[in-house]
């Protein structure tokens, strides 16, 4: 490691305390609400240090904006490219495949729930600490590590002198199936071979001529105020679909069944959540769609930084996730929306069966890894760029490719080194906190029993 690299070196009952604090202050509710959701959430975290970070995005910003963390990346952010829109909780396992609105098959950064405006070093730096926690897990050499991460920064930085240097039609760049080779385009063409009828036929069954969701541990059927309330949000919801993006079609939208929905992933759990089923296109069975209605959390990097300008340009939660999303990426999910329901903002997206996960399991050599993290580099150069003055927002009135251009300079190899050193000195902190937080968490110290 570098002389000068940033130490994240600290006394282990005061961790404890921070770990058990950061988590109450961002679940105590949802814990309260749902003790059982928590006690899955958090058996998950317990899993291996990698769980435990993706579970955890409010520890990693309560370190950057500590007292002793407030100065690690000041030497790359200047007033511009330390307020840009961030995806707030990049890790390797965040990308994936969608369906974009104008019907291609596209690789991207996923989950959105926690965008919020930050220092555009903040994505770059929990994702390779998330790379170096997956090095360690698969017992690769420090210098291997270093490499990889020196690989992703390359990737992000030659996407952002492509957007500088291209024409207007640059800020189409995305990751399809003709310009992606390995695991990343193995990840589209399992997107392209799934069909919509596979997935409405896993989650619903047919009756009377018409489909309705079937009955199984993950779904409730609503009393009928409930009911009535979710049917209510959801027609707000469609006021909120882009004009442009709304079909023409009578019958598309008519809904068909409404349940309660659980079994989400580490970042939902404890949030209420209900499944849509609307008609499709026609009257064909085939094309009917599954929206999730889904409460939006409070993004952890809101809890650290100053939210005064931010949080009045928007109506709620629900209205921020995608707003964020609308930004991030330049062609979304058709159907995303938001709608409130109980004074409560949702966000409404379509469950796609074209949603395919990068799948790490079989990544094990340092060179097949490269290649897939160059890629992500570029992708999430990509989500940067595309939420500039560009993009329908004006939170971020600048071009985003100039201002961290601006910011690295001729630094390229220095920012690819101290990058390095800010992923291994931090997966180490992961790793120990990981320690504290099971020990703790069986010690009943984290809000929820662990039995």
């Amino acid at each position: 490691m570098s002389a000068g690299a940033p130490s994240f070196e600290a006394d282990d009952e005061a961790r404890t305390q921070l770990i058990v604090d950061t988590l109450a202050d961002a679940f105590a509710p949802l814990m309260e609400a749902d003790p059982v959701a928590f006690r899955g959430k958090y058996r998950t975290m317990a899993r291996d240090p990698h769980a435990f970070y993706r579970g955890s995005a409010g520890l990693f910003y309560a370190d950057m904006t500590a007292e002793q963390g407030q100065a690690i990346d000041d030497a790359w952010v200047d007033e511009r490219s330390g307020r840009i829109w961030v995806h707030g909780d990049l890790h390797v396992e965040n990308f994936g495949t969608y369906l974009s609105d104008d019907g291609r098959l596209v690789f991207d950064v996923n989950d959105f729930d926690e965008a919020y405006l930050g220092r555009w070093t903040w994505d770059l730096m929990r994702f390779a600490a998330s790379l170096a926690l997956v090095g360690w897990q698969k017992a690769l050499p420090e210098q291997d590590v270093r490499d990889l991460v020196g690989r992703y920064v390359a990737g992000y930085l030659d996407q952002i002198e492509d957007y500088r240097g291209a024409a207007d039609d640059a800020a189409e760049f995305a990751l399809h199936l003709d310009n992606t080779e390995g695991p990343v385009h193995h990840a589209l063409v399992q997107a392209r071979q799934r069909r919509r009828a596979d997935l409405l036929d896993e989650s619903t069954v047919r009756l009377d001529g018409v489909r309705i969701f079937r009955d199984d541990p993950s779904v409730r059927r609503l009393p009928d105020e409930e009911r009535a309330a979710v049917e209510e949000a959801y027609r707000r919801y469609l006021d909120t679909i882009p004009e442009d993006k709304r079909p023409r079609r009578r019958l598309f939208h008519d809904l068909r069944d409404v349940v309660g929905k659980s079994g989400f992933g580490i970042g939902s759990a404890g949030l209420p959540a209900y499944n849509l089923l609307i008609e499709g296109n026609s009257e064909a069975l085939d094309n009917d769609v599954v929206l999730s209605m889904k409460q939006a959390n409070v993004p952890a990097v809101s809890r650290f930084v100053d939210t005064g300008a931010v949080d009045g340009y928007f109506e709620h939660e629900g209205h921020r996730t995608v707003v964020s999303q609308r930004a991030l990426q330049v062609h979304t999910d058709p159907l995303l929306g938001w709608t409130e329901l109980d004074g409560v903002g949702y966000v409404v997206s379509e469950v796609s069966p074209y949603e395919v996960d990068l799948d790490w399991t079989g990544l094990t050599e340092p060179d097949e890894i490269a290649a897939v993290v160059g890629l992500l580099g570029r992708a999430t150069a990509k989500i940067h760029c595309a939420s500039d003055e560009d993009s329908e927002q004006d939170l971020v009135d600048f071009q985003v490719e100039e201002a961290v251009a601006a910011s690295v300079g001729d630094r390229r190899a220095e920012l690819q080194e101290w990058l390095a050193d800010v992923a291994l000195a931090y997966a180490d902190r992961v790793r120990a906190d990981h320690a504290l937080f099971v020990a703790a968490f069986r010690e009943g110290r984290i809000g929820v029993s662990s039995t």
